[in-house]
């Protein structure tokens, strides 16, 4: 029984899982936005939540922390100096997810994970 047991296993065991989800909020950290299934973002929002939240915090204690999860400074370092200040004035939701399509392979449904204001400000930045 799985009585108290939260969370989607996704067929992997557990450093797998820990893995994946490491790199999909790295990802989305550093690009702004990024397409998976709609289960691994269902999964990673709250974790993506609570790396910005330390990353609102700003201090040497925090920075160390999210160094722990994310293991990029390039993407610790951007957490920092330019995500965080953009969320400050918000008490959270900084991400959205967005269903998109189904896959062809396996017909798993697909969305895209985007924070908040900036998946629209990285695409008008393309666009020019």
């Amino acid at each position: 029984m799985r009585h108290k047991n939260a969370g989607r296993q996704f067929g992997r065991d557990t450093k797998h899982r820990r893995s994946l989800f490491r790199n999909l909020v790295t990802a989305l950290l550093e690009h702004g936005r990024i397409e998976t299934t709609l289960m691994k973002a269902k999964e990673i929002r709250p974790i993506a939540e609570k790396m910005i939240t330390i990353g609102k915090r700003g201090n040497l204690h925090d920075r160390r922390l999210a160094l722990a999860y994310i293991k990029s400074e390039s993407v610790v370092r951007r957490l920092f100096e330019h995500l965080s200040p953009h969320f400050l004035d918000r008490a959270g939701g900084y991400t959205r997810i967005v269903r998109t399509r189904r896959r062809l392979g396996d017909s798993a449904e697909m969305a895209i994970v985007e924070l908040i204001g900036i998946g629209k400000e990285a695409d008008k930045k393309e666009a020019t």
